[in-house]
C-alpha cells in the first residue's frame, strides 16, 4: 500500500491562499510516487481576499477550507480532523496564504504566530519523527516552531531571479540555518526530518519549479 501523505492548503490563489501550481505539482508527484494524498485545510477565515488581476485587496470575506476545496476538487477535510497516527508524512505547499492564513508572517515577520491547528499538526508530525515537506515560503513555519532547524528558501542575496531573498536572513534571525540552493534542488535536515525547496521564491521557468517540487516529494515519500 502506498504512503499516506497529508497535504495542508491555505486557500486558493498565490496572493491570498496556496500557490495553485505548487499545490498541483505536489499532488501530481505524490500520485507518480504511488502515494495517497489526503488534503486538509483549517476551517478559518482568510486574512483578506486579493483581486489577482489588480493585486489589490477586495471588500469580501472567504473561508480557507472552502477555498482550498477548489484545488482538492472537493475531496478535503477540516485540519482539526487530521490524525497523525493515520498518516506517514506531511507536505505544505507555498503561497502567500501560508504567511497570511496559516501564520501571521506577512504582517509580523519573525515575530509571527502560527495558526493553532497548523502548529499542532506540525508539532505532531515532528514528535512522531515523520517527514515534513515544505516549499516556497512554508519553511518559515518550521523555522518558527523548530529552532535550529535547517531549511532552504533558495538564495540569500536579492536580485531579479531571487526577489524574496531577504527571507533567508529572517530565518537566520530565528536561529535557523539557511542553506542556499538552486530552484531544482532540495535540502534535507535529517535531524528534524525536514525536506525543503524554494519553488516560486525563485523567478524561474515553471517546469524548473515543478522539478524542484518533484525532488522534494520523492524524498519525503522515501523518508516515510
Amino acid at each position: 500500500m502506498g504512503k499516506r501523505v497529508a497535504v495542508v492548503l491555505a486557500g486558493c490563489g498565490v496572493y491570498d491562499g496556496s500557490e495553485i501550481h505548487e499545490a498541483s505539482a505536489v499532488l501530481v508527484h505524490l500520485s507518480r510516487e504511488g502515494a495517497q494524498a489526503e488534503v486538509f485545510a483549517p476551517n478559518i477565515s482568510q486574512m483578506h481576499v486579493v483581486d489577482h488581476v489588480k493585486g489589490q485587496p477586495m471588500p469580501e470575506q472567504r473561508n480557507v477550507l472552502v477555498e482550498s476545496a477548489r484545488i482538492a476538487r472537493g475531496n478535503i477535510k477540516d485540519l482539526a480532523q487530521l490524525d497523525v497516527k493515520e498518516l506517514d508524512a506531511l507536505i505544505i505547499p507555498g503561497g502567500f496564504g501560508v504567511a497570511k492564513n496559516l501564520s501571521t508572517w506577512a504582517t509580523q515577520g519573525k515575530n509571527c504566530s502560527v495558526c493553532r491547528e497548523v502548529e499542532d499538526v506540525l508539532r505532531a508530525f515532528h514528535a512522531a519523527q515523520k517527514p515534513i515537506g515544505l516549499c516556497c515560503i512554508s519553511p518559515v513555519l518550521a523555522a518558527k516552531l523548530f529552532p535550529g532547524c535547517e531549511v532552504t528558501v533558495g538564495h540569500d542575496t536579492e536580485c531579479e531571479k531571487w526577489p524574496y531573498a531577504k527571507t533567508a536572513e529572517s530565518l537566520r534571525e530565528l536561529g535557523c540555518k539557511h542553506i542556499n540552493s538552486h530552484v531544482t534542488e532540495i535540502h534535507v535536515d535529517p535531524r528534524n526530518r525536514l525536506v525543503t525547496t524554494s519553488a516560486f521564491m525563485c523567478n524561474a521557468p515553471i517546469h524548473e519549479i515543478h522539478d524542484g517540487i518533484g525532488n522534494m516529494v520523492r524524498e519525503v515519500v522515501r523518508l516515510a
